[in-house]
C-alpha cells in the first residue's frame, strides 16, 4: 500500500556563492527607505506531491529529485518537509 505526501522544498545558494539577485533586491529596498535590511538572499520554493511506499522511500526519492533537477548541488543547498496526506 502506498502513501501520499505533500512536500515543500527550499533551495538556496550556498553562503560562499555571490547572490547578485539578493544584492539587487537589498539595494532596491534601501532605495525605498528600508535601511535596516541586510544580507538578502534569493532562493526557490517548490511544492509537490509524491506517492511512495513509506516516508523513508519518499525521502530518498525527494533527495534524488533535488540532487538531479530541483537544485544544483555545486552552488545550492536544499532542505524539504514531507507531510503525510490524510485520506
Amino acid at each position: 500500500m502506498s502513501q501520499k505526501f505533500n512536500s515543500r522544498v527550499y533551495v538556496t545558494l550556498r553562503p560562499s556563492v555571490l547572490d547578485t539577485a539578493g544584492t539587487a533586491v537589498e539595494s532596491g529596498l534601501h532605495q525605498l527607505g528600508y535601511q535596516g535590511v541586510e544580507n538578502v538572499r534569493i532562493g526557490k520554493y517548490i511544492e509537490l506531491s509524491i506517492t511512495a511506499a513509506n516516508k523513508e522511500e519518499a525521502d530518498q526519492q525527494l533527495h534524488a529529485m533535488c540532487d538531479q533537477l530541483l537544485a544544483n548541488p555545486v552552488i545550492e543547498n536544499y532542505c524539504f518537509e514531507l507531510i503525510p496526506v490524510e485520506e
